[in-house]
Formats: C-alpha cells, structure tokens, sequence
C-alpha cells in the first residue's frame, strides 16, 4: 500500500527473519558458487528504511550467464568480463504497483550514484553501470535516500535463499521453469506460486522474480506472476 509522509523504520524486524534458510556457515551465496557478502547495516542494526508511494517490491535475480550471452561482453564487461564466474545477480529492487509500477522518479537524491557508495554495493549489482541505472530508474520511486535504497536492496537479497539446482558444479543444464519457480519455493519458507515468476529469453532461463512487502516478507503479485514465463527445457548456461 502507498505511505505518505516522512521515511518510517521498522525496529521490530529481526535479522534472523532477513537470513531465512542461511546458516553461519553457508552465507547467502553458498548455493550459487559466489563469496557471501556481509550483511546489510540496516539490517545487522535490527532496523530497515521503509520506502513510500508504491505497493510492494519486485526482487529481480538475474542469471548471469544468460544476460551476457544476450547482451555480450561489450556491453558489460564488469559483468561479462571471461574472468567473471557469476551465477545469480541482483538485476534490481523494483518498487512496484498492483498494476503498472512507476519509473524515473523525482527525488531529493542526485540522479547519479557516486563512486564510493556504487562500489559498496558491487557484490549486489555488479557493475557501476548497473547500479546507476537501477537508481534511476527504480530508486528514485522508492522514497529513500541511496543508501538506503541499497540497503534495503542489500537486505532482500539476504532474504533469498538459492536452490541447489543452481550450484555451479551441479547445474541441470536445463530446466522447466515451472521446476524453477518450485526450487525456490522448496528452500523459501512462505514463497508461494503466486509471489515468484521466471523470465525466459531466447529459450534461456533469464531472470527469477520475487514478489516482497516493504518489510520483506513474501507476498502474491498477480501481474507480475501472469506475465511469468511457463516455458519447459530452458537452456541454464554455465558462466565462463
């Protein structure tokens, strides 16, 4: 639902909550062959910025592999460079609307990312390119400060655990994505069918979509999950 009115904070939202499904020894990439990346101020603090003006947020994971043979190295070559291994990144944190979802927001915010605060958040998004993008056009509608929005997008990320399936020495090779969507639901307590949508390119598996509140708990998203993909065989490239 959309608030109005100055940024409130949660204080009551454990971290323990924020790190469902990963162990101390596991860390939030254990799944997907990446480095853990440290756990979000915001969060670790027992406190996280709740944006404003809009209904809930889309967590976008991207399958890295997939976005650089669609889009080539030249197009990203932080993110694509042949020495970069990486399975799921953080595409975005969409605010997001029953219908529709606004874009290219006016904010108090300067529109560009500065360097020194990009590059805290480069295990997230991985690319100064990306980060800068994501703020634009999705930050900017979210009512918080940059920081924050990265913060916040830091800590939903933590929320995600990623399935087997998806280990770098173990990938199918190819999967429904229907399989997909229950993978994640498997190892997500509280994701349901209707709050995670896959998005296929090229016969490829592009993209995991997961539907939060502003405290991050998992909620359905009618639209977002009826656009989704149902497509069986995607082809899961490996990175490299």
């Amino acid at each position: 639902m959309a608030r109005s009115g100055a940024i409130v904070f949660l204080t009551a939202l454990p971290l323990l909550a924020l790190l469902s499904g990963c162990s101390e020894e596991s860390g939030p990439f254990a799944n997907d062959g990446q480095t853990a990346f440290p756990v979000s101020s915001a969060a670790a603090a027992g406190e996280l910025p709740l944006g404003e003006g809009f209904d809930f947020y889309v967590l976008a994971l991207s399958w890295s592999p997939a976005y650089c043979l669609v889009t080539g190295e030249r197009a990203n070559k932080q993110q694509c460079a042949e020495d970069r291994d990486l399975a799921f990144v953080v595409h975005g944190l969409w605010p997001q609307n029953e219908t529709g979802y606004p874009e290219f927001c006016r904010s108090r915010e300067p529109e560009r990312v500065p360097s020194q605060l990009g590059r805290d958040y480069l295990d997230l998004l991985p690319s100064m390119g990306l980060i800068g993008h994501q703020w634009r056009k999705h930050g900017s509608c979210s009512g918080l400060t940059q920081r924050d929005y990265f913060e916040v997008t830091r800590a939903a990320r933590e929320r995600i655990s990623i399935p087997e399936q998806f280990a770098l020495e173990s990938l199918p090779g190819e999967i429904d994505a229907v399989e997909a969507e229950e993978a994640f639901i498997e190892v997500n307590p509280g994701l349901s069918r209707d709050a995670i949508a896959v998005k296929c390119e090229r016969g490829m598996l592009r993209e995991i979509r997961i539907c939060m509140t502003s405290t991050l708990d998992f909620r359905g998203c009618r639209e977002v999950d009826r656009k989704g993909c149902k497509l069986d065989n995607l082809d899961v490239p490996e990175p490299g």
